[in-house]
């Protein structure tokens, strides 16, 4: 038994998605790590995976079409409600400021808190660790 276990657990890594080295990410970070450490051991391909979840609402390809929410593409390092071919609340634009780490952080965990006003109804992503590997994925679109 104990030698089909390696096996079995390999078998349910890959079932569904999941992201097998997530536990080995999260060793690696350390007990409560903070954003700038989890980023460094984000895994892009993790976060395209958790992208799915926006997708119903964002595109992200370069020039892709703005839906319910605007294109994300280059989002990272770009004003806060900037992309022209989109119509934000007066919320959102009030807010200002630059799409960094710490700010899509904390927009990704709780974006009606963060923005009191904007149309995004989304309740937000708990996991650090997701919020980590979509801000890795977010960054690598737009380079």
């Amino acid at each position: 038994m104990r030698r089909l276990l390696p096996g079995v657990l390999l078998l349910l890594a890959g079932c569904g998605g999941g992201d097998a080295d997530r536990a080995g990410r999260l060793h690696r970070a350390g007990p409560n790590p903070d954003l700038a450490t989890l980023l460094r051991v984000a895994d892009v391909d993790a976060g395209r995976r958790a992208f799915g979840q926006c997708a119903a609402c964002h595109t992200i390809g370069t020039g892709g079409q703005s839906l319910a929410g605007p294109n994300l593409h280059g989002v990272m390092g770009r004003r806060v409600a900037s992309n022209p071919r989109f119509g934000y609340t007066q919320a959102l634009i009030d807010h200002g400021g630059r799409w960094d780490a710490a700010r899509m952080d904390a927009w990704l965990a709780a974006p009606m808190q963060v923005v009191p006003g904007t149309r995004m109804a989304f309740a937000g992503v708990r996991d650090p660790m997701e919020r980590a590997d979509l801000i890795a994925y977010l960054q690598s679109e737009g380079r």
